[in-house]
C-alpha cells in the first residue's frame, strides 16, 4: 500500500506574510507600503510562524512510522514490543589445545584474549575444561570492540595467544568470524517495527520466521521461509550487500528461532544459507555524439550503474536476474544504446541470490543520434 506524504501545517513563508498582512490591513483598515516599518516588523513575524509550523511539521511526523527517526523511531517501536538491535561483536568457535596432555583438569578462564595478525582482540566467553587425559577443546569468542571489524577472519587467522595459559600450547579460530555489526539503522529498524505484529501469532506464520530471524543480527536483510513438508520449516537469511552467512550467523538464528517462545511445538526448523545463482555481465555501450563534452563523465556514470545494479540484483533473495534493469541503468546514466550480452532472464527460486561472477563493460565509442 502506497501512503501520500504528508504535512500537517504549510510552511510557505510567502502564505504566511500574506496571511499575516493581510489580516493587520483588514483589522486597521491601512494599506502597508513595501518600506513601511509595520510591513517589515509583520514580515519578521510571520518568519518566525513559518519556522515554528516546520518544527510542528517535524514533531508530528515524529510519531508516524514512516518519517520517524532516532530514538523517536524507538519510543515506536517499544509500542509494539520492538527494540532496536544493539551493535553487536563478532564471534567464532576457538579450539585449545595443550602442549601435553595432563593428569589433571586444566581450566582456561573466560575472558583470555587471543589476537590476530592486526591486533583485532577475541577473548573467550566462558570458563573451558580440558578433561585429565585429553588434549583439546572446543569454546566460543567474542571480538572485543563491536561492529564490523571483528568480521572475516578466516580459519587459522587469529591464534596468537595475549594472554598465556599454562600448559595451553595453542588457541586458534575453526571458524570465519562473522556477525560483528553497528547499531541497528533506521531503516532495518523501521521495517521490523512495521513486520512486529506477525509475531504476535503463535501459529508459525513466514512473516514471524522472518521478524524473528532479523532480531538475530542486524546484518540480516532479508529471509525467505519454505515448508516443504508438513512440520518442516527451512529459513533462509541473507546479509547486507548479499553475503552469504556463515556457520556463526546460521547458529545465532537458530538459536533465536528454536527458543520455546518463538518456534511452534510441532515445527522443526532448519537454518541453511541461500544458494547462490552465478551469472556474467558482458555488455557495450555507445554514447551520442552530442555529449561528446560529457562522454568521460558519463563512462564514469556507467561504470556505476553496473556496479549499482550487481548490489541491487544481490540485496534480495529470489529476485530473478533481469537484464532489463541492467539495460535501463545504464540508459539512465547516459549510454545513448547498450547491446546487452549477457546476462538473460532467469528466475532465481525464493531461497536464492542472484550474484555476478565475470563482469565485462566495453566502451563502443561514440554514435550519431
Amino acid at each position: 500500500m502506497t501512503i501520500s506524504d504528508i504535512d500537517f501545517l504549510d510552511t510557505d513563508t510567502d502564505t504566511i506574510k500574506s496571511a499575516v498582512i493581510g489580516e493587520y490591513e483588514e483589522l486597521t483598515a491601512r494599506t502597508l507600503a513595501t518600506a513601511d516599518p509595520v510591513r517589515l516588523f509583520l514580515e519578521s513575524i510571520a518568519s518566525i510562524i513559518a519556522q515554528q509550523r516546520v518544527l510542528i511539521n517535524y514533531t508530528g511526523k515524529m510519531n508516524l512510522l514512516a518519517y520517524s527517526q532516532g530514538n523517536f523511531l524507538d519510543h515506536i517501536g517499544a509500542l509494539v514490543g520492538t527494540a532496536r538491535i544493539p551493535a553487536a561483536a563478532a564471534t567464532s568457535t576457538f579450539q585449545i589445545t595443550l602442549s601435553a596432555v595432563r593428569d589433571v583438569p586444566v581450566t582456561i578462564p573466560a575472558g583470555t584474549r587471543v589476537a590476530a595478525a592486526d591486533n583485532v582482540f577475541f577473548s573467550l566467553d566462558v570458563d573451558t575444561i580440558i578433561l585429565a587425559g585429553e588434549l583439546s577443546a572446543e569454546t566460543s569468542g567474542t571480538c572485543t570492540q563491536t561492529g564490523a571489524v571483528g568480521n572475516g577472519y578466516i580459519h587459522g587467522e587469529i591464534k596468537t595467544i595475549v594472554d598465556p595459559v599454562p600448559y595451553v600450547e595453542s588457541i586458534v579460530n575453526l571458524t570465519t568470524t562473522e556477525g560483528g555489526a553497528d547499531i541497528e539503522d533506521d531503516e532495518s529498524y523501521r521495517t521490523r517495527i512495521q513486520e512486529a505484529p506477525e509475531r504476535f501469532s503463535v501459529a508459525g506464520p513466514t512473516g514471524a520466521y522472518e521478524y524473528f530471524a532479523k532480531m538475530a543480527s542486524a546484518l540480516i536483510t532479508d529471509v525467505a521461509v519454505t515448508s516443504p513438508f508438513p512440520g518442516e520449516v527451512y529459513v533462509y537469511p541473507l546479509l547486507e550487500g548479499g553475503s552469504l552467512p556463515g556457520e556463526e550467523i546460521i547458529h545465532d538464528v537458530e538459536e533465536m528461532l528454536n527458543d520455546d517462545s518463538v518456534r511452534p511445538l510441532t515445527d522443526k526448523v532448519t537454518v541453511l544459507a541461500p544458494s547462490a545463482v552465478s551469472y556474467d555481465i558482458e555488455l557495450s555501450y555507445y554514447i551520442d555524439t552530442a555529449d561528446a563534452t560529457r562522454a568521460r563523465s558519463i563512462q564514469s556514470e556507467v561504470q556505476k550503474a553496473v556496479e549499482a545494479y550487481i548490489l541491487w540484483q544481490k540485496s534480495k533473495l529470489g529476485r530473478d536476474i533481469n537484464p532489463t534493469e541492467l539495460y535501463y541503468r545504464l540508459r539512465a546514466a547516459g549510454a545513448k544504446r547498450a547491446v546487452i550480452t549477457a546476462p538473460e532472464f532467469l528466475t532465481v527460486n525464493a531461497e536464492s541470490v542472484a550474484i555476478a561472477d565475470s563482469v565485462t563493460v566495453n566502451y563502443g565509442g561514440l554514435e550519431d543520434g
